[in-house]
């Protein structure tokens, strides 16, 4: 069965940490408010154009309120002047009914096209073409015999239901800003038209003495409607109190008017005048003409509004595409600044990794010939603490070897083959001791000092280590031969010694760690009072090898060790078990055997290695 194809998210995770999606990561983070950004200023441009399709709306429509307004105007000063004319049995003394025809006519044009109106008592509505036609025949027909009633009263259906279409349009516009201008305007208008057609009828009463009851009535209440419509329009706007006030201050036929008014409210019957009614005519002509004064300047007001509002949506819909535009053109920028800072940061990462392997690769070195000079646990120590103490050891076992007639081979050899001689001699030995519980304390010219049992201490094992590596360097020195004198052997003295000691670290320049006392001594003189190619060693050895049962021993007999006086020494021969098999170069390598473990383990794991080091390989 194959190996087992990795899982998708084991895919996206490897995929997540490769350098473009953290490019891309990175790139997002800006990225998601400048997009936040655009969309409020997207959505803002939207309200703003909004905004202004329903200003420009409300442009429109108060357009042809204003436009409707002049007509019903105009029809309300055509109404008065056919009732003048009608009530004064076709006096001409204060009327010009062809003028006030062109008048009416003007403002139709100026509408263009008339909206479909309703009238009051038809069951059916009458298009503009229609409006124009009754129009026409009721010109046509006025003359001092027309019923003033039938007259009047088509004119002020007429005016009703400009009026109601004058409504309808404000009551689309409710929305807008100027809504209260809009409802007073509409007010006015109908207490303009009230107040007209409560002067019909007090030229009625003028020109024939007495009002009957019906229209004695219907003025009182268009009198009353005219002024609450108007106190109405006053408290929408308040602008145009200063204005109506002055009406009432500066017009001395506003005392009469309001005189005459109350005269008609009390329907005495008096004898009929046509001076009196041209006179009541002509003040209440007046008085709507100003009233239409103040009409005139709450349009300029709606005008006003109306203009302030669209040049606001305006700016608005430019304030907001501006900052759309600024965004769009800025947002690369960002965007492209943004992806060279990270791809800036990501070359200092590189760096920095490769710096920091390098710093690893390097540190590595540093501590494998550190530890080659002290042992790794005290080495750990001195870099954790600065200093070390010396410690006792109980019992530690000593192994000194030292090359024979190496005084002869350095006389008869150069300087350089003496120094590679010694290295690969040492580099063998050194090989071959780190399969064992020992530690190499120093080498002194041809001298190779071991111990083992410190300074990490392993019990009773340190004297069957000892023994077991001196056994295998013996039978490792006697199948090398010289490099530069082939015919020659190498052969080697050695000695073996067990007791107590104290070590520890000595000197700051070039700290090394040192063995004291007279174990170190004895263990020396094993060394210096041996054969060749035998191993020497001393009873206190002998007794820790008989508890293991695996080594040989013959018995030397009595030594005279300097400072020691008469010993007892043995020879170790060998072991009672088979001893590993390792494999020996008759060539020796002077490479330092530390820096061939680097090595080695760099070209094992290239990955690791500075690219500055994979380069030189």
């Amino acid at each position: 069965m194959g190996a087992k194809s990795p899982s998708f998210g084991a895919k996206l995770r490897r995929w997540c940490r490769s350098r473009r999606c953290q490019l891309w990561r990175l790139l997002l983070l800006p990225f998601i408010p400048i997009l936040a950004l655009i969309v409020q200023t997207t959505l803002s441009l939207k309200n703003s154009l909004t905004n202004g399709r329903e200003v420009a709306d409300v442009e429109e429509q108060v357009s042809r309120a204003t436009e409707l307004g002049k007509l019903v105007t105009r029809l309300q000063q055509e109404r008065s002047e056919v009732a003048f004319f009608i009530f004064t049995n076709g006096s001409t003394l204060r009327s010009n009914l062809t003028q006030r025809f062109a008048d009416t006519d003007s403002a139709v044009q100026q509408m263009g096209e008339l909206p479909t109106l309703v009238f009051k008592n038809r069951s059916k509505p009458i298009d503009g073409s229609a409006f124009l036609a009754e129009l026409a025949y009721l010109r046509a027909n006025i003359n001092p015999g027309t019923s003033m009633t039938e007259a009047v009263e088509w004119y002020t259906n007429a005016n009703a239901a400009l009026l109601n279409h004058l409504t309808k349009e404000i009551k689309d516009t409710d929305s807008s800003t100027i809504w209260r201008y809009l409802v007073g305007f509409k007010n006015l208008l109908r207490s303009i038209e009230c107040k007209g057609i409560a002067s019909v009828l007090g030229i009625n009463y003028f020109a024939r003495g007495y009002l009957q009851s019906r229209s004695h009535e219907r003025y009182i209440a268009h009198m009353v409607l005219g002024r609450d419509l108007l106190d109405n329009t006053l408290n929408l706007v308040p602008s145009l109190i200063p204005l109506h006030m002055d009406i009432k201050e500066d017009s001395p036929e506003y005392q009469v008017l309001e005189k005459k008014n109350q005269q008609i409210v009390d329907n005495k019957h008096q004898e009929g005048s046509v001076s009196d009614a041209i006179e009541y005519f002509d003040q209440t002509a007046t008085l709507l003409d100003k009233l239409r004064a103040v009409q005139k300047q709450l349009r300029q007001y709606i005008r006003e509004g109306v203009n302030e509002s669209l040049t606001e949506a305006r700016r608005s819909e430019a304030v907001c595409a501006g900052i759309l535009v600024l965004v769009c053109v800025v947002s690369p920028i960002i965007i492209a600044l943004v992806r060279n800072a990270v791809n800036t940061i990501q070359v200092y990462a590189r760096n920095l990794s490769e710096k920091a392997r390098e710093l690893e690769y390097e540190k590595e070195l540093s501590d494998s010939l550190l530890y080659q000079m002290l042992p790794p646990s005290v080495a750990k120590q001195l870099k954790q603490t600065q200093q070390v103490p010396a410690e006792f050891f109980a019992s530690v076992t000593v192994y000194f070897s030292d090359i024979v007639g190496f005084t002869a081979i350095a006389a008869v050899s150069t300087p350089y083959q003496v120094i590679s001689f010694l290295n690969s001699v040492y580099k063998l030995f050194d090989e071959r001791i780190e399969c064992y519980d020992v530690y190499k304390i120093e080498t002194i010219g041809d001298s190779y000092m071991v111990a083992s049992g410190l300074p990490v201490r392993n019990g009773n094992k340190h004297a069957t280590e000892i023994a077991s590596m001196a056994l295998e360097l013996l039978e490792a020195t006697s199948m090398c031969r010289l490099p530069h004198r082939p015919d020659q052997m190498l052969c080697m003295r050695s000695g073996i010694h067990t007791g107590p000691c104290v070590a520890g670290i000595v000197g700051s320049k070039m700290p090394r760690y040192c063995l004291f006392g007279d174990t170190i001594n004895t263990a020396s003189r094993m060394e210096s009072t041996g054969e060749p190619m035998k191993i020497q060693i001393s009873e206190d050895v002998k007794r820790a090898l008989d508890k293991s049962g695996r080594f040989i021993m013959s018995p030397r007999g009595v030594v005279d060790v300097k400072g020691k006086g008469e010993m007892m020494t043995y020879w170790l021969d060998g072991r009672t078990d088979p001893s590993p098999v390792r494999p020996t170069s008759s060539s020796l390598d002077c490479t330092p055997s530390f820096l061939a473990r680097i090595h080695s383990k760099g070209r094992a794991s290239p990955r690791y290695q500075p690219e500055s080091i994979r380069a030189q390989q």
